[in-house]
């Protein structure tokens, strides 16, 4: 059961070429900890990305601090989430995608695919975006030449992967780390009303529709679904010694790596919102791109600040592109078991973030470029409970994880989150689409899981036999 299938099953490895490339050195308890340091930093980028940002600058410029409580809801629920899906790669020994491949129907397996690709797309159009944006308030680079830039120089990135996983890993905990200073600076200079900020965080409210779709949009930012296909993934680049006590272990450590870099993000994600809130909001100022709120920075705070607003929007787009870049690998690889050449499987990845991305921006324009940004995190938002009900499903199999399998208040609270979760995508949907589309919806789902559970299955068995 344990990684049971390094040996017997080639099909079930994530990553090839960083597969248990990370040694665990015993020798002592800091340098057995700092060995398992790494997977959730990875992680922790895809919750302060772009998308985040233009989520959390339109939250905190229109409502102030109300929705802080929403960053922090969807941050614990991501910590449960993550933790799941460490736990599943270490006992298992395989990622999500590949836990779906097995446990699913093909029909439901490729759907499951083709939902998650569309997630990613979204994330990667976000991510592009604001780097893009980024290089444009810097360098006043052209957004279309920001987003071939920073499709390209993420190849070159990845390409250190060769030389080790780490490096990898160092590259993203010194970008996530220039993110957080960059904000505690900020923060020391736009002096938010922190009574005010600490009400937000414990008084939950929502106080008209347009809070609801920044409020879904938040919660697809934090939570994010390609996040975890990932850490499912990247968590096997520990070489753990086979064993139950060894497992357990492993398990705890990657937890607490997960807890202390969420919390990082929860930082800086509280931080975007709280600066919103301190010097647009408060100023009646309210904000729809990531260009306006650079230039109104400069007057009412001064040019270190919006400085330091690019550089760490830049780092933000940069990291998060090369983890959206590997989770794509993994799904692709996990769902179709595709053996395409890793730099090929990333540059078709690449491609399809870039190519819509470059569209979508021509398109909008730089002024509706914040808009565009919070459409793709409901887009992400809503695909989420396709990724975590058979997240919360596999980790909660005794017979897949044996004694690993969630304990019950776990396996609970993971089932409260998912709900809450539709309930969230099916009040956003009624309030912009209509009722009528979403019932419409929600039985062309119906019908698809009976066809599988009532047609498809039954015609493979018949043939089986």
């Amino acid at each position: 059961m344990i990684r049971q299938t390094k040996e017997k099953d080639k099909e079930a490895v994530s990553l090839p070429g960083a597969h248990r490339s990370v040694e665990v050195d015993h020798s002592s308890v800091l340098r057995r900890a700092l060995a398992f340091a790494g997977p959730g930093f990875l992680v922790s980028v895809g919750y302060m990305d772009p998308g985040n940002w233009a989520t959390d600058l339109a939250g905190g410029s229109k409502f102030g601090y109300q929705l802080i409580w929403v960053i922090l809801l969807s941050n614990l629920m991501a910590i449960l989430l993550q933790t799941l899906c460490a736990r599943m790669g270490l006992v298992i020994g395989k990622d999500l995608a590949q836990c779906c491949r097995d446990f699913y129907a093909k029909p439901v397996s490729i759907a499951l695919w083709v939902l998650c690709e569309i997630a990613i797309i979204a994330c990667d159009v976000a991510e592009v975006i604001g780097s893009a944006v980024a290089l444009n308030m810097l360098f006043g680079l052209p957004l279309v030449i920001g987003v071939l830039i920073t499709g390209f120089d993420v190849m070159i990135l990845l390409g250190l992967m060769k030389f080790g996983f780490r490096k990898i890993e160092a590259i993203v905990f010194t970008l996530v780390s220039v993110i957080f200073i960059s904000f505690v600076v900020n923060l020391l200079l736009a002096k938010p009303d922190w009574s005010a900020a600490a009400l937000g965080l414990v008084k939950p409210t929502l106080p008209n529709t347009e809070a609801l779709l920044i409020a879904v949009g938040i919660l697809g930012a934090t939570v994010m679904p390609h996040n975890l296909y990932l850490h499912s993934g990247i968590v096997q680049t520990r070489n753990v010694e086979a064993g139950v006590e060894h497992t357990k272990h492993a398990v705890k450590m990657a937890t607490w790596d997960t807890i202390v870099s969420l919390g990082a993000a929860f930082f800086v994600n509280a931080a975007i919102l709280a600066l919103a809130a301190a010097v647009f909001h408060r100023n009646g100022h309210v904000v729809e791109d990531f260009s306006q709120a650079h230039q109104m920075l400069t007057p009412i705070l001064g040019g270190t600040a919006s400085m330091l607003f690019a550089i760490a929007l830049l780092c933000a787009g940069q990291s998060s592109t090369i983890t959206a870049t590997l989770a794509g690998q993994i799904v692709m690889e996990g769902f179709l078991n595709l053996k395409v050449q890793p730099w090929l499987r990333r540059l078709i990845t690449r491609g399809l973030a870039i190519i819509p991305a470059a569209i979508l921006i021509s398109g909008a324009g730089h002024e509706h470029s914040n808009q565009l940004l919070v459409m793709t995190q409901v887009v992400l938002s809503m695909q989420l409970p396709f990724a975590i009900v058979p997240l919360v499903m596999i980790t909660g199999n005794k017979k897949r994880m044996g004694e690993f399998s969630t304990p019950i208040w776990m396996h609970i609270a993971a089932w409260m989150t998912c709900l809450v979760i539709i309930g969230l995508n099916i009040q956003l949907l009624i309030a912009t689409v209509g009722g009528i589309f979403v019932f419409m919806a929600l039985g062309l789902m119906v019908g698809f899981a009976m066809w599988v559970q009532f047609g498809y299955k039954q015609k493979h068995q018949g043939t089986a036999n």
